[in-house]
Protein backbone atom coordinates (compact mmCIF):
# COMPACT_ATOMS: atom_id res chain seq x y z
CA UNK A 1 0.00 0.00 0.00
CA UNK A 2 1.24 3.14 -0.86
CA UNK A 3 0.43 6.67 0.92
CA UNK A 4 0.98 10.10 -0.88
CA UNK A 5 1.73 11.48 2.64
CA UNK A 6 2.93 9.62 5.47
CA UNK A 7 1.89 10.78 8.98
CA UNK A 8 3.82 11.09 11.95
CA UNK A 9 2.89 10.16 15.61
CA UNK A 10 4.77 10.20 18.68
CA UNK A 11 5.12 7.24 21.28
CA UNK A 12 4.92 8.71 24.30
CA UNK A 13 8.07 7.10 26.66
CA UNK A 14 10.38 7.64 29.23
CA UNK A 15 14.13 8.61 29.07
CA UNK A 16 15.24 4.90 29.51
CA UNK A 17 13.76 1.73 29.26
CA UNK A 18 16.56 -0.83 29.67
CA UNK A 19 14.77 -2.29 33.41
CA UNK A 20 11.86 -2.89 31.38
CA UNK A 21 10.29 -5.43 29.03
CA UNK A 22 8.64 -2.84 26.23
CA UNK A 23 6.69 -4.06 22.81
CA UNK A 24 6.25 -0.58 21.34
CA UNK A 25 8.26 -1.69 18.64
CA UNK A 26 6.19 -4.18 17.17
CA UNK A 27 3.45 -1.22 15.94
CA UNK A 28 5.98 0.23 13.84
CA UNK A 29 5.45 -2.07 10.81
CA UNK A 30 1.58 -2.06 11.04
CA UNK A 31 1.34 1.73 11.64
CA UNK A 32 3.73 2.43 8.38
CA UNK A 33 1.58 0.35 6.40
CA UNK A 34 -1.44 2.26 7.48
CA UNK A 35 0.52 5.78 6.75
CA UNK A 36 1.72 6.46 9.46
CA UNK A 37 6.01 6.44 11.16
CA UNK A 38 6.26 6.57 14.64
CA UNK A 39 8.97 8.28 16.60
CA UNK A 40 9.85 6.92 20.63
CA UNK A 41 9.67 10.84 22.36
CA UNK A 42 10.58 10.88 26.50
CA UNK A 43 7.63 12.76 28.14
CA UNK A 44 10.75 14.36 29.88
CA UNK A 45 12.22 16.06 26.53
CA UNK A 46 11.31 19.91 26.95
CA UNK A 47 12.37 20.62 23.05
CA UNK A 48 9.61 18.53 21.50
CA UNK A 49 7.35 20.67 19.22
CA UNK A 50 3.86 18.79 19.60
CA UNK A 51 2.93 20.33 16.57
CA UNK A 52 5.29 18.72 15.00
CA UNK A 53 3.08 15.29 15.25
CA UNK A 54 -0.39 14.59 14.08
CA UNK A 55 -0.89 12.21 17.32
CA UNK A 56 0.79 11.42 20.45
CA UNK A 57 -0.31 7.72 22.05
CA UNK A 58 0.57 7.49 25.09
CA UNK A 59 2.49 4.29 25.74
CA UNK A 60 5.44 3.74 28.29
CA UNK A 61 6.01 6.82 30.69
CA UNK A 62 6.74 3.80 33.13
CA UNK A 63 8.37 6.74 35.46
CA UNK A 64 5.41 9.14 35.70
CA UNK A 65 4.07 8.26 39.54
CA UNK A 66 7.19 9.91 39.97
CA UNK A 67 5.69 13.45 39.71
CA UNK A 68 2.37 12.49 38.31
CA UNK A 69 1.74 16.59 38.28
CA UNK A 70 4.66 17.38 35.73
CA UNK A 71 3.13 14.36 33.88
CA UNK A 72 0.03 15.36 33.88
CA UNK A 73 1.12 19.26 32.88
CA UNK A 74 3.15 17.68 29.40
CA UNK A 75 -0.45 15.65 28.55
CA UNK A 76 -2.00 19.39 28.79
CA UNK A 77 0.76 20.96 26.55
CA UNK A 78 -0.06 18.02 24.09
CA UNK A 79 -3.67 18.48 24.62
CA UNK A 80 -3.31 22.20 23.83
CA UNK A 81 -0.84 21.44 21.03
CA UNK A 82 -2.43 20.54 17.53
CA UNK A 83 -1.40 16.49 18.09
CA UNK A 84 -4.54 14.36 18.93
CA UNK A 85 -3.70 12.77 22.42
CA UNK A 86 -4.50 9.02 22.86
CA UNK A 87 -5.42 8.31 25.65
CA UNK A 88 -7.00 11.47 26.48
CA UNK A 89 -6.07 13.74 29.08
CA UNK A 90 -9.50 13.23 30.67
CA UNK A 91 -9.18 9.76 30.69
CA UNK A 92 -5.43 9.63 32.37
CA UNK A 93 -6.71 11.92 34.77
CA UNK A 94 -9.56 9.78 35.57
CA UNK A 95 -7.92 6.78 35.64
CA UNK A 96 -4.36 8.04 37.42
CA UNK A 97 -6.09 8.07 40.80
CA UNK A 98 -7.55 4.63 41.98
CA UNK A 99 -10.22 5.97 43.38
CA UNK A 100 -11.96 5.42 40.08
CA UNK A 101 -12.53 1.64 41.44
CA UNK A 102 -14.85 3.17 43.75
CA UNK A 103 -16.96 5.15 41.18
CA UNK A 104 -17.37 1.81 39.24
CA UNK A 105 -18.00 -0.08 41.91
CA UNK A 106 -20.48 2.42 42.61
CA UNK A 107 -22.33 1.34 38.95
CA UNK A 108 -22.25 -1.89 39.76
CA UNK A 109 -19.02 -3.66 38.83
CA UNK A 110 -17.68 -6.19 40.91
CA UNK A 111 -14.27 -5.06 42.30
CA UNK A 112 -11.95 -6.64 45.24
CA UNK A 113 -13.05 -5.44 48.77
CA UNK A 114 -11.11 -2.13 49.23
CA UNK A 115 -10.62 0.24 52.02
CA UNK A 116 -9.74 3.68 51.15
CA UNK A 117 -7.39 5.43 53.83
CA UNK A 118 -5.42 7.92 54.38
CA UNK A 119 -2.11 9.58 57.00
CA UNK A 120 -1.67 5.73 57.95
CA UNK A 121 -0.41 4.80 61.50
CA UNK A 122 1.09 1.83 63.18
CA UNK A 123 -2.25 1.15 65.00
CA UNK A 124 -4.79 1.24 62.19
CA UNK A 125 -2.29 -1.69 60.41
CA UNK A 126 -3.99 -4.28 62.98
CA UNK A 127 -7.26 -3.50 62.21
CA UNK A 128 -7.41 -3.47 58.59
CA UNK A 129 -7.36 -7.51 59.01
CA UNK A 130 -10.38 -7.20 61.29
CA UNK A 131 -12.19 -4.56 59.27
CA UNK A 132 -11.68 -7.01 55.84
CA UNK A 133 -11.29 -10.64 58.18
CA UNK A 134 -8.12 -11.44 56.75
CA UNK A 135 -4.94 -12.85 57.66
CA UNK A 136 -2.94 -11.55 54.45
CA UNK A 137 -3.99 -7.83 52.67
CA UNK A 138 -2.08 -5.76 50.53
CA UNK A 139 -1.52 -1.80 50.87
CA UNK A 140 -0.59 0.29 47.66
CA UNK A 141 -1.08 3.95 46.69
CA UNK A 142 -3.95 5.88 45.33
CA UNK A 143 -1.22 6.75 41.87
CA UNK A 144 1.52 4.01 41.33
CA UNK A 145 2.71 1.93 38.57
CA UNK A 146 4.60 -1.05 38.34
CA UNK A 147 4.13 -2.02 42.36
CA UNK A 148 5.78 0.82 43.15
CA UNK A 149 5.16 0.80 47.04
CA UNK A 150 3.00 -2.02 47.46
CA UNK A 151 2.86 -4.39 50.37
CA UNK A 152 1.78 -7.38 50.88
CA UNK A 153 1.77 -7.74 54.61
CA UNK A 154 0.48 -10.98 57.13
CA UNK A 155 -0.60 -10.95 60.74
CA UNK A 156 2.72 -12.23 61.63
CA UNK A 157 5.08 -10.06 59.60
CA UNK A 158 2.98 -6.43 59.37
CA UNK A 159 4.84 -5.45 62.74
CA UNK A 160 8.50 -5.12 60.50
CA UNK A 161 7.14 -3.17 57.38
CA UNK A 162 6.04 -0.21 60.12
CA UNK A 163 8.93 2.31 59.00
CA UNK A 164 8.84 1.40 55.24
CA UNK A 165 4.55 2.35 55.78
CA UNK A 166 4.84 5.25 57.23
CA UNK A 167 7.94 6.47 55.06
CA UNK A 168 5.13 5.63 52.26
CA UNK A 169 2.08 6.66 53.51
CA UNK A 170 2.00 8.92 56.54
CA UNK A 171 0.65 11.65 54.73
CA UNK A 172 -0.52 10.33 51.61
CA UNK A 173 -4.06 8.10 50.41
CA UNK A 174 -3.71 4.70 49.75
CA UNK A 175 -5.74 1.48 49.27
CA UNK A 176 -5.71 -1.56 51.56
CA UNK A 177 -7.29 -4.97 50.13
CA UNK A 178 -7.01 -8.66 50.93
CA UNK A 179 -4.75 -10.41 49.51
CA UNK A 180 -6.28 -12.59 46.90
CA UNK A 181 -4.71 -16.01 47.11
CA UNK A 182 -5.80 -16.70 43.46
CA UNK A 183 -3.41 -14.39 42.06
CA UNK A 184 -0.70 -16.69 43.79
CA UNK A 185 -3.11 -20.11 42.53
CA UNK A 186 -4.53 -19.13 39.52
CA UNK A 187 -3.08 -15.60 38.68
CA UNK A 188 -4.09 -12.44 37.18
CA UNK A 189 -6.00 -12.31 33.99
CA UNK A 190 -5.80 -9.31 31.44
CA UNK A 191 -8.00 -8.69 28.73
CA UNK A 192 -7.22 -5.86 26.19
CA UNK A 193 -9.30 -3.93 23.93
CA UNK A 194 -8.45 -1.60 20.99
CA UNK A 195 -11.49 1.05 20.87
CA UNK A 196 -13.63 -1.05 22.51
CA UNK A 197 -13.06 -4.28 20.41
CA UNK A 198 -11.71 -7.08 22.17
CA UNK A 199 -7.78 -8.00 21.33
CA UNK A 200 -6.53 -10.86 23.39
CA UNK A 201 -6.18 -11.76 26.88
CA UNK A 202 -3.25 -13.46 28.91
CA UNK A 203 -2.66 -15.12 32.23
CA UNK A 204 0.12 -13.81 34.29
CA UNK A 205 1.77 -15.11 37.35
CA UNK A 206 4.02 -14.37 39.89
CA UNK A 207 7.32 -16.15 40.57
CA UNK A 208 7.42 -18.27 43.20
CA UNK A 209 7.07 -16.40 46.96
CA UNK A 210 5.81 -13.28 45.34
CA UNK A 211 2.53 -11.79 44.68
CA UNK A 212 4.15 -8.88 41.54
CA UNK A 213 2.80 -10.51 38.49
CA UNK A 214 5.17 -7.84 36.51
CA UNK A 215 7.86 -9.08 33.95
CA UNK A 216 10.05 -6.64 35.70
CA UNK A 217 9.34 -8.63 38.92
CA UNK A 218 9.73 -12.04 37.71
CA UNK A 219 6.09 -12.97 36.60
CA UNK A 220 5.20 -15.12 34.04
CA UNK A 221 2.71 -15.04 31.10
CA UNK A 222 0.80 -17.35 29.37
CA UNK A 223 -1.60 -16.52 25.88
CA UNK A 224 -5.35 -17.98 27.08
CA UNK A 225 -8.81 -18.08 25.70
CA UNK A 226 -10.82 -16.01 28.34
CA UNK A 227 -13.86 -17.19 29.85
CA UNK A 228 -17.46 -16.36 29.12
CA UNK A 229 -18.03 -14.80 32.60
CA UNK A 230 -14.89 -12.95 32.30
CA UNK A 231 -15.32 -11.60 28.92
CA UNK A 232 -18.96 -10.36 30.21
CA UNK A 233 -17.48 -8.74 33.26
CA UNK A 234 -14.84 -6.59 31.18
CA UNK A 235 -17.40 -5.78 28.91
CA UNK A 236 -19.11 -4.43 31.94
CA UNK A 237 -16.29 -2.95 33.14
CA UNK A 238 -15.85 -1.33 29.52
CA UNK A 239 -18.95 0.48 29.34
CA UNK A 240 -19.25 2.10 32.50
CA UNK A 241 -16.02 3.19 31.97
CA UNK A 242 -16.99 4.95 28.55
CA UNK A 243 -20.31 6.17 30.10
CA UNK A 244 -18.08 8.09 32.96
CA UNK A 245 -15.25 9.05 30.57
CA UNK A 246 -16.06 8.32 26.62
CA UNK A 247 -14.37 4.68 25.03
CA UNK A 248 -10.45 5.03 25.13
CA UNK A 249 -8.32 3.70 22.46
CA UNK A 250 -6.88 1.08 24.81
CA UNK A 251 -7.59 -0.43 27.86
CA UNK A 252 -6.71 -3.56 30.11
CA UNK A 253 -8.64 -4.89 32.32
CA UNK A 254 -7.15 -7.27 35.12
CA UNK A 255 -9.55 -8.84 37.40
CA UNK A 256 -8.57 -11.83 39.32
CA UNK A 257 -11.46 -14.69 40.74
CA UNK A 258 -12.59 -14.42 44.35
CA UNK A 259 -15.57 -15.13 45.69
CA UNK A 260 -18.25 -13.70 44.26
CA UNK A 261 -17.13 -14.64 40.35
CA UNK A 262 -14.58 -12.04 38.77
CA UNK A 263 -13.06 -9.07 40.88
CA UNK A 264 -11.93 -5.92 38.75
CA UNK A 265 -8.03 -5.05 40.11
CA UNK A 266 -7.75 -2.35 38.16
CA UNK A 267 -8.61 -0.57 34.33
CA UNK A 268 -5.66 0.28 33.00
CA UNK A 269 -5.68 3.24 30.25
CA UNK A 270 -2.83 5.09 30.96
CA UNK A 271 0.68 3.69 30.68
CA UNK A 272 -0.35 -0.38 30.24
CA UNK A 273 2.12 -2.51 28.44
CA UNK A 274 -0.37 -4.40 25.85
CA UNK A 275 1.64 -7.54 25.27
CA UNK A 276 1.58 -7.08 21.76
CA UNK A 277 4.32 -9.99 22.08
CA UNK A 278 1.24 -12.61 23.20
CA UNK A 279 -0.69 -12.48 20.16
CA UNK A 280 0.73 -12.20 16.39
CA UNK A 281 -2.47 -10.01 15.50
CA UNK A 282 -2.73 -7.35 18.19
CA UNK A 283 -0.15 -4.94 16.69
CA UNK A 284 -1.91 -4.99 13.87
CA UNK A 285 -4.97 -4.51 15.56
CA UNK A 286 -4.17 -2.02 17.76
CA UNK A 287 -2.31 0.29 14.58
CA UNK A 288 -5.97 -0.28 12.81
CA UNK A 289 -8.12 0.91 15.88
CA UNK A 290 -6.06 4.07 16.27
CA UNK A 291 -5.82 4.76 12.37
CA UNK A 292 -9.63 4.49 12.34
CA UNK A 293 -10.54 6.67 15.12
CA UNK A 294 -8.28 9.37 13.71
CA UNK A 295 -10.31 9.00 10.85
CA UNK A 296 -13.49 9.20 12.76
CA UNK A 297 -12.04 12.65 13.80
CA UNK A 298 -11.98 13.87 10.49
CA UNK A 299 -15.33 13.12 9.45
Amino acid sequence: MTHDKIQHCAILTMNNLDDFEAYDNLLEQPLLVLGWQMHMVSWHDKSVNWNDYAAVIIRSPWDYQDDAPAFLNVLNSIEQSSAHLENSLITVAWNIDKIYLRELARNGINIVKTLWRKNLTQQQVAEYFTELNVDQLVIKPRISANADNTFWLTKDNHTKFYSQLEKAFSASEFLVQPFMESVIDEGEFSLFYFNGQYSHAILKTPKDHDFRVQEEHGGRLASITPEKSLINHAEQSLNAIKAQIGMPLYARMDFVRSEQGFGLMEAELIEPSLYFNMDEHSANRFAQAFVNRMQSLTL
